[in-house]
C-alpha cells in the first residue's frame, strides 16, 4: 500500500467516525493511532505518545488559549455584549435595519474580546433579539443577522483559530492578527450594507427605532469605555512591543476581571463558573490538538502531504485555481466542522501546496494571507445553508423562528461573503497591507 493509498483510507475512516457523531479530537486520535501503528508499529508509537502531550501542551504559546477564552468569559459577565449593542443602537436604531447594523456592530466589537464565532453568536443573540422583537423585526432578518455576526468573532483579533493557525505554521501572532484586521472590518461594514439592501426592499422586516438624544449617546459611549480600554491593552500593547500576545491575553483577562467585579456582574459563583466553563473549552480544544498532532504525524509518514504538493505543483494548473478549490473545499468542510477542528485536520495537508505556488508574494506573506482567506472561508461555511452551525445556534434560541426563514434570512449576509472573498483573493493588499505598514 502506497502512502497515498493509506492517507486516503486513513481520511475516509476519519470522515466516517465523524459522520456516527465522534467527538473529532478522538475520531482523529484513533485514526492517527491506528495509522501511526499499522505503518511504523506499536513500539515506535507509544515512544512518540511516551512524550508527545507533554512536549505540545507544555509550550508557552498555547497558554495564549485558556486566557483568551477566559476574557470572553469575562466580559460576558461585564455585561459588555449588552453595553455594546445597546451603544450601537443609540446611534443607528433609528435608521431602517438599524437594530440589524446594531447587532452586526455589537458582534464585532464583542468579538474583539470573546475570540469565538460560536460564543459571540450565542451571546448577542441573548441581548439582540429580544430588543428586535419589541419593534416588530422579521424574525428572518433577526436571526440570519445574528447569525452571519456571530462569524465576526474569530476573524476580528484576538482570534483563538489564528493563533493555532500561526502555532502549526509557525508563522508571527502579531502580524497575523494585523493581517486579520482590515478583512474583519470590511466584513462588518459588508454585512452592515446588505442589512441596509435589505431593508430597502422589505421595509416592513426592520422597522426604525426611536432616535436618540445627544446625551442618550454620550452616555452610551461611556458605557462602552471599558470595551475600548480592553482592546486597546491587548492590541495596542501587543503592537506596541509592550507585551507579547500571551501576556496581552493575561493582561486582557485580568482587566476584564476587574470591570466585571466592578459592573456588579461578577460573584464568586460566576468567578467559579467562568474558570469551569474555561477548562471545559480549554480541555476541548487540547484534546482536538492532541488527535490532530497524531493524525499530523501519521500523514507525515505516509509523505501524502508532500507528495500531494509534488503533484499538484507539477499539474500545470493555474494557482489561484488550485486555491479557489482549497477554498471551496474549505467552504463545503466547513458546513459539518467548526473552523478550529478544520484548520487543525486540513492546515498539514493544504498548507505545503500552497506554500509550492507562486503568488508573487515572499513565502511569509503567502502564508498569512492564506491564513487568512482559510478562516474567512470556514467561517462563511458556518452560515452556509443547509447545516451552518450558527444556524442552528441562533434558531435554538429563536424557536419562534422557522429555520427556512432564517436560512432566507443568511442569504444577503452570504452575497457579501462571497464578494470580500473575491476581494481578498483578488487583492492580497487587503490583508497584508497593514502588516507591511507596521512591520
Amino acid at each position: 500500500m502506497t502512502g497515498i493509498e493509506a492517507g486516503l483510507i486513513a481520511l475516509a475512516v476519519l470522515f466516517v467516525l465523524l459522520a456516527l457523531r465522534i467527538p473529532i479530537g478522538v475520531a482523529m486520535l484513533v485514526v492517527g493511532i491506528g495509522g501511526y501503528a499499522a505503518i511504523a508499529g506499536w513500539k515506535p508509537l507509544l515512544a512518540y505518545l511516551n512524550s508527545a502531550a507533554v512536549d505540545r501542551f507544555s509550550s508557552y504559546t498555547l497558554s495564549i488559549v485558556p486566557l483568551f477564552l477566559l476574557m470572553g468569559h469575562f466580559a460576558t459577565k461585564a455585561g459588555m455584549s449588552r453595553a455594546l449593542f445597546r451603544a450601537a443602537g443609540v446611534w443607528v436604531g433609528h435608521r431602517p435595519g438599524g437594530l440589524a447594523m446594531a447587532a452586526i456592530g455589537g458582534c464585532a466589537g464583542f468579538g474583539a474580546i470573546a475570540g469565538s464565532s460560536l460564543a459571540t453568536a450565542a451571546t448577542m443573540a441573548q441581548v439582540a433579539l429580544p430588543e428586535m422583537r419589541k419593534f416588530g423585526y422579521a424574525g428572518s432578518l433577526a436571526t440570519g443577522t445574528l447569525a452571519a455576526g456571530g462569524t465576526l468573532g474569530i476573524l476580528i483579533p484576538p482570534s483563538i483559530v489564528l493563533v493555532i493557525y500561526a502555532i502549526l505554521t509557525e508563522q508571527n501572532i502579531a502580524k497575523l492578527f494585523m493581517a486579520a484586521f482590515v478583512p474583519g472590518i470590511l466584513a462588518a461594514v459588508g454585512y452592515m450594507v446588505a442589512v441596509a439592501v435589505y431593508v430597502r426592499f422589505k421595509p416592513e422586516a426592520g422597522p426604525v427605532a426611536e432616535r436618540a438624544d445627544r446625551g442618550e449617546k454620550l452616555r452610551s459611549m461611556v458605557e462602552v469605555w471599558p470595551v475600548a480600554l480592553v482592546f486597546l491593552l491587548v492590541i495596542g500593547g501587543i503592537y506596541g512591543g509592550i507585551f507579547t500576545p500571551t501576556e496581552a491575553a493575561a493582561v486582557g483577562a485580568f482587566a476584564t476581571l476587574v470591570f466585571a467585579v466592578w459592573k456588579g456582574g461578577m460573584r464568586l459563583d460566576g468567578l467559579i463558573d467562568c474558570l469551569a466553563q474555561t477548562a471545559v473549552s480549554t480541555a476541548m480544544i487540547f484534546l482536538i490538538i492532541l488527535g490532530a498532532d497524531l493524525l499530523n504525524v501519521f500523514l507525515a509518514l505516509t509523505r501524502m502531504p508532500q507528495m500531494a504538493a509534488e503533484a499538484i505543483g507539477a499539474s500545470g494548473l493555474p494557482p489561484f485555481l488550485i486555491l479557489s478549490l482549497i477554498l471551496v473545499a474549505y467552504l463545503l468542510l466547513g458546513c459539518v466542522m467548526d473552523s478550529l477542528s478544520m484548520i487543525l485536520l486540513t492546515i498539514p495537508i493544504f498548507f505545503p501546496i500552497v506554500m509550492g505556488l507562486d503568488f508573487g508574494l515572499t513565502p511569509e506573506e503567502t502564508a498569512i494571507w492564506f491564513g487568512i482567506l482559510a478562516l474567512v472561508v470556514v467561517e462563511v461555511g458556518l452560515i452556509t445553508p443547509p447545516i451552518g452551525l450558527n444556524l442552528y445556534i441562533i434558531n435554538s434560541m429563536a424557536r419562534d423562528v422557522p429555520m427556512s426563514q432564517t436560512i432566507r434570512g443568511v442569504l444577503p449576509f452570504l452575497a457579501s461573503d462571497i464578494v470580500r472573498v473575491v476581494l481578498l483573493v483578488a487583492f492580497p493588499a487587503i490583508s497584508l497591507g497593514l502588516m507591511r505598514w507596521l512591520s
